[in-house]
């Protein structure tokens, strides 16, 4: 049906111009007026018997011959010597009003032929729509789903959420701003618009903005980063301005975005102008928010490397909640919450000292597995035995757990105690030191010395010189931290002119470098007992306090 009207819509116009063509060229036939002939042509046309009729009009006399028409004045010829020769009529002046209506008429049907191809038409690129549609319902109904935005309520709490007491501690303030904001306001104190949780994958981002929405008792508002960018211009942007009309309707309220880094990645070199229109909108809605308004908005990311620095100024996410992957004591208080609706007989202890590296998702799924294992083996209870089998499966399944043998602790632990210990004597700032997790903080500063400079780069070295100290060898878990002592000595040397001159040379940084090595080497050597203590400490708890560090500081030095 579809091909036959396209058909019929490219032969309509040819044919209406054909058949208009023809009607003109039959009008103009008719209109073609007759030769006119003096007396002589006529005498000698008359005389050949040439004329084969004639019409007799009020001022002329029309003569046709078999191939043409001649018209002469009547009064000038002799009527009865004409009449002897061709038949002739009696005619008045031609009426054209025959042919007029003739065409009007031919005109009246071609524009109606052209209403009924174009109604035609419409009515099949209606249906077109209509099935289009359809077929892209699905599409459509999520393009619309910032109309139907509607808040959730969190029925998950602190209690449910094992493992992250120093993050819970940082966002009581939060949970006990919503529930009594008139409190903090009374005392001139304004709600933080933003809070940026930022960890490694599984670690319970999610969970936790949950237990935050829980605890305050107030509606929760979930969106992904990725959900945002479309490829519809202007369709992102539109969705967080509906995300956060809905709640400020609903504040206090809690804007949870997953993921953040898909839509707030840094705009600069890969350009794409519907992710920064969906940024810019995000930004322009946290200015916005009025002191009043009680909404927060909670985003996660595991990239913040990543993000663009309009998103981390003063004003949009004003606090920033660094959540680690759980050391010992926090593995066994997650495991224990996921045995306790399994029958088991295994001691949460031994099973949180094999998974070291193991975030809070990761252990969800181990407990989980060694559940089916038991089942599998059909046994009414959940045995260490099928930890140990299922272990590998966890740790192959997922590819951010770090599984260390028994050795290979042993070394990360010295490498890590050596760089507490370093950082804690070069005051470099830091909060917990554990096995696995960086642990500097990376104060942004407007203005950095030197000194301070050459601290953080003797902190990164320390591992690496506490490796060649204690094993006579180095080790890859060094890679990362290497990589940014080159960095903190190019900039130096290149952008702050802090080298042995204002040029900057490769062996400049080199040469900051050696040094920093050397004076490390020193360090390591005068406090080795300091650091076999900090070893075993982080090989038992798996994460040192400053406070524990302070205190054997006290005892050994």
């Amino acid at each position: 049906m579809h091909i036959s009207l396209k058909l019929n819509k490219k032969l309509l116009l040819p044919l209406i111009a054909f058949l208009t063509l023809l009607a003109l060229s039959f009008v103009a036939y008719l209109n073609t007026p007759p030769k006119i002939i003096d007396l002589k042509t006529y005498q000698n046309f008359l005389k050949n018997d040439l004329f084969v009729r004639a019409q007799i009009r009020d001022f002329e006399v029309i003569l046709y011959t078999n191939e043409d028409s001649y018209s002469i004045i009547k009064d000038g010829i002799n009527i009865e010597e004409l009449l002897t020769k061709v038949p002739v009529e009696a005619k008045q002046n031609r009426d054209y009003s025959g042919l007029i209506f003739a065409f009007l008429l031919f005109l009246f049907t071609i524009m109606i032929a052209l209403i009924f191809g174009k109604r035609t038409q419409l009515r099949a690129e209606a249906k077109e729509r209509r099935e289009h549609k359809q077929e892209a319902a699905p599409e459509l109904e999520h393009l619309s789903l910032s109309r139907k935005i509607e808040p959730s309520k969190s029925d998950v709490t602190f209690a449910n959420v094992a493992g992250i007491d120093e993050v819970k501690e940082e966002l009581m303030e939060i949970v006990d701003f919503l529930k009594n904001p008139k409190k903090y306001t009374d005392f001139g104190i304004s709600l933080p618009r933003g809070v940026l949780l930022i960890g490694s994958p599984g670690v319970g981002k999610t969970m936790i903005a949950k237990a935050v929405a829980g605890e305050a008792d107030v509606p929760f508002f979930y969106h992904s980063g990725a959900s945002f960018v479309q490829i519809y211009v202007g369709m992102g942007a539109k969705r967080v301005r509906e995300l956060f009309e809905n709640a400020k309707r609903f504040s206090p309220s809690i804007i949870f975005i997953d993921e953040i880094d898909a839509v707030g990645k840094a705009r600069g070199g890969g350009r794409n102008d519907e992710r920064e229109s969906t940024l810019n909108q995000l930004l322009t809605e946290m200015d916005g928010f009025e002191d009043s308004s009680n909404v927060i908005v909670i985003a996660a990311t595991n990239k913040m490397e990543m993000l663009d620095e309009a998103l981390l100024r003063a004003g949009r996410f004003d606090r920033r909640v660094f959540v680690s992957l759980p050391d010992i004591k926090e593995r066994q208080e997650i495991i224990e919450v996921y045995l306790k609706c399994k029958t088991h007989d295994v001691d949460s202890k031994d099973i949180a000292k094999m998974t070291v590296g193991f975030s809070g998702a990761a252990l969800s799924t181990l407990v989980n597995e060694a559940a089916l294992n038991a089942l599998k083996r059909e046994s009414k209870k959940v045995e260490v035995r099928d930890f140990n089998e299922v272990k590998d499966k966890v740790i192959l399944g997922k590819r951010k757990i770090l599984s260390y043998s028994e050795e290979e602790k042993k070394i990360q632990a010295t490498y890590q105690a050596a760089k507490a210990l370093s950082a804690y004597w070069y005051e470099v700032d830091f909060d917990k030191v554990t096995m696995i997790n960086g642990f500097i903080k990376d104060v942004e500063k407007e203005i950095e010395s030197k000194t301070q400079m050459l601290s953080k780069l003797k902190v990164y070295l320390s591992g690496f010189v506490a490796s060649e100290l204690f094993y006579q060898e180095t080790f890859s878990n060094a890679a990362v931290d290497l990589k940014k002592a080159k960095m903190i000595a190019d900039d130096m040397v290149q952008n702050y002119g802090m080298g042995d001159g204002i040029l900057a040379s490769p062996i400049d940084s080199a040469n900051l470098i050696d040094e920093a090595i050397e004076d490390v080497e020193q360090f390591l050597a005068r406090t080795k007992g300091a650091v076999l203590k900090l070893e075993s400490l982080l090989l038992e708890n798996e994460s040192v306090t400053r406070q524990e560090l302070q205190k054997v500081v006290g005892e050994f030095l």
